[in-house]
């Protein structure tokens, strides 16, 4: 699989593992930011889009380490069930902020508070490093 190169010139053929982790410092890169950024001064459009990405990739991370190609999408309903992953609906509903969030004026809240938000995309994170942990050594 190639999922985190750009070009198919720079294209490796990696173990599903080795893409899982990369997907996973990814996920990590958008977790620190929501952790440095829990000041209801940061937007909360902002902070819900980075929550959003954030499993947007474990979910796609779960999915590399079944062996598959995770879609081109930000449908994190499909991501759950592509990753046989049961949600909670706090999580489901940063849908919102994939796109429309993004590009609205509006203001739009986020489905629960910025620390619960946290410590569910936490651990989801943690499922996905538990499973990686089950494979073996990096």
């Amino acid at each position: 699989m190639c999922l985190v190169t750009f070009t198919v010139k720079e294209c490796r053929s990696m173990p599903p593992e080795e893409d899982a982790r990369a997907i996973l410092r990814l996920a990590l890169r958008h977790e620190h930011s929501l952790a440095a950024s829990l000041d209801p001064a940061f937007a909360q459009e902002n902070w819900g889009f980075l929550a959003q990405q954030c499993v947007e990739n474990l979910l796609k991370g779960l999915i590399v380490l079944a062996d598959q190609q995770p879609p081109l999408s930000h449908d994190l309903v499909r991501l759950q069930m592509l990753a046989g992953a049961r949600l909670p609906e706090e999580l489901l509903e940063l849908q919102a902020f994939a796109v429309k969030a993004r590009y609205s004026p509006e203001d739009t809240p986020l489905p629960a508070s910025r620390n619960l938000l946290l410590a569910l995309i936490r651990q989801l994170r943690g499922a996905l490093e538990a499973r990686l942990a089950s494979m073996g050594p990096d």
